[in-house]
């Protein structure tokens, strides 16, 4: 085990005096490594405090670039960064606060193919990841190597917390949720936005009980998920129980090797040719369809209501994705029409639907709104 230097006794000095951690216990959180998996809104505070407290090697696995839009809640990342590799910029920010933590970066997606051996060298691993194909495959590795799971997912105001570990007579994710949710039923943070500070908190949740594992004291959240509320600042608990069922930690395990999580999750394969999709159109051709009524072609808006404040094309009508269940009897199914939202996941929403009710000349714009923007007209905000 790895002494503690005599510059470290005084950075840490505020641990030392605490009964519950004393030397022996900085020593433990000194030799205690971490994987955190996703350098955004979770994985910031996370890597930040972890690194503050003195964790001796933190790996992060994170394979985006950090984008404008991030700096409203990932605060280990700033201005300066935008457009530099998140896992880049989140070791820079770690070393700025403590240059004793080894940090070890994988600039790469976490895979079916590579989890194991990422998740391998590590003592604990912690979740901030934002969809469903990689929390069950962080939570499959972390059991098929007896690794604790610290969980943790946040959507608008709402937080939840966790740590999952069998191994320690814990349920797994799998026994909170046995099957993914149908693709599309939850939106993305990008779709359903999120309070720039609840983050901060799940994920400080998060680094708490990570540094409570580490050094061996209190009473973990293996066995509860913690639920939080920040519009009206309640927390609350729910008890978990492992099930004797579970595919991975039950009685009789049915998985014991790493999956296909996409197609797990139902989200299907990307095409070879991603421009050939014939339910898309381009914002190029939604922009001819607004300057030539004679094309008979009709733009529909299916963004909610506040978007319009924040972005909108002129002379385009809004119908949200929201109200179109109870509004699609408005539209003429024997029209064309274009479909457009901020990226081009509800507008697929709404086209999914409409063809249901019988619509057949219906198109999705590719893009969205942000991509009318970076092509067609620079003047209309991004978000």
């Amino acid at each position: 085990m790895i002494d503690l230097t005599n510059e470290e006794i005084r950075r840490y000095s505020r641990h030392l005096i605490l009964p519950e951690v004393g030397m022996a216990g900085q020593r433990r959180i000194r030799n205690t490594s971490v994987l955190c998996i996703g350098a955004g809104g979770l994985g910031s505070p996370i890597a930040l405090y972890l690194a503050a407290a003195g964790i001796g090697r933190i790996g992060i696995v994170d394979f985006d670039t950090v984008d404008y839009s991030n700096l409203q809640r990932q605060i280990i990342h700033a201005e300066s960064d935008v457009g530099r590799p998140k896992a880049e910029s989140a070791k820079e920010s770690i070393k700025a606060i403590n240059p004793n933590v080894d940090v070890v970066i994988h600039n790469t997606r976490i895979s079916s193919e590579n989890a194991l051996d990422l998740v391998r060298p590590y003592d604990i691993v912690v979740d901030g990841t934002d969809n469903f194909p990689t929390r069950y495959l962080t939570n499959d590795a972390c059991v098929l190597l007896g690794k604790p799971n610290v969980y943790g997912s946040i959507f608008r105001f709402e937080g939840q917390a966790s740590v999952f570990a069998p191994h320690q007579g814990g349920p797994c994710y799998r026994c909170l949720y046995p099957e993914p949710p149908p693709p599309g039923m939850v939106p993305s943070c990008a779709e359903g936005g999120v309070l720039g500070v609840l983050p901060g908190i799940v994920g400080c949740i998060q680094a708490t009980e990570i540094l409570k594992l580490a050094i061996g004291k209190g009473t973990s959240l293996v066995g509860r998920l913690l639920l939080f509320n920040a519009l009206d600042m309640k927390f609350r608990e729910l008890k978990l129980r492992k099930d004797p069922k579970c595919p991975l930690c039950g009685t009789n395990p049915t998985i014991t090797a790493l999956i296909d999580y996409d197609q797990f999750c139902g989200i299907p394969a990307e095409p070879a040719n991603p421009a050939s999709n014939p339910d898309e159109v381009t914002v190029e051709d939604m922009k001819k369809a607004l300057e030539n009524p004679a094309l008979g072609i009709r733009v529909l808006d299916v963004r909610e209501p506040d978007e319009l404040a924040i972005a909108r094309v002129a002379g385009v009508p809004q119908l949200p994705l929201s109200v179109l269940p109870q509004r699609f009897v408005d539209l003429d199914p024997n029209v064309q029409y274009y479909l457009h939202c901020k990226g081009g996941v509800r507008s697929m929403k709404a086209l999914k639907f409409l063809r249901e009710q019988g619509f057949k000349y219906v198109k999705s714009v590719k893009g969205g709104i942000g991509a009318w923007s970076d092509q067609i007209d620079p003047n209309v905000p991004k978000y």
